[in-house]
């Protein structure tokens, strides 16, 4: 549980990164997207934090919710082992302009869900 609240964490000091610049954040997603480590990153990480989810789940104030999640993760990263690098790639900088103007709400929304994984990973173990 105290994996899912890190990910809240990290999520919310991305999203105050969203919301305080989003010309930077888009162009920080063009730049990773041109690294070697790039595809690989996101793959893994996905399917991590799919699996940490899924495992303590059952620890969590919303486990049903936490569950689906996981698997959300889990199906993306395999989603994006299939489409491969190079389509990985075109799509991470094609939405990266496509949506800039939407960054700083989604940052709003995203800071809101970082405290909501928070809660949900830090409560049941805080009250029962």
């Amino acid at each position: 549980m105290y994996l899912i609240a890190g990910f809240g964490l990290l999520l919310m000091i991305l999203s105050v990164m969203m919301v305080i610049n989003p010309q930077a954040w888009s162009k920080g997603i063009i730049n990773f997207s041109q690294k070697y480590y790039f595809h690989p990153f996101e793959i893994i990480s996905r399917l991590s934090f799919g699996a940490v989810f899924i495992c303590f789940a059952e620890q969590t104030f919303y486990p049903g919710l936490i569950t689906v999640i996981g698997y959300l993760l889990i199906t993306v990263g395999i989603g994006l082992l299939v489409i491969g690098s190079n389509r990985h790639r075109q799509f991470a900088i094609w939405s990266a302009i496509k949506f800039r103007n939407t960054f700083r709400p989604s940052g709003v929304l995203s800071f809101i869900f970082g405290a909501f994984l928070i809660y949900a990973a830090l409560t049941k173990t805080a009250y029962f």
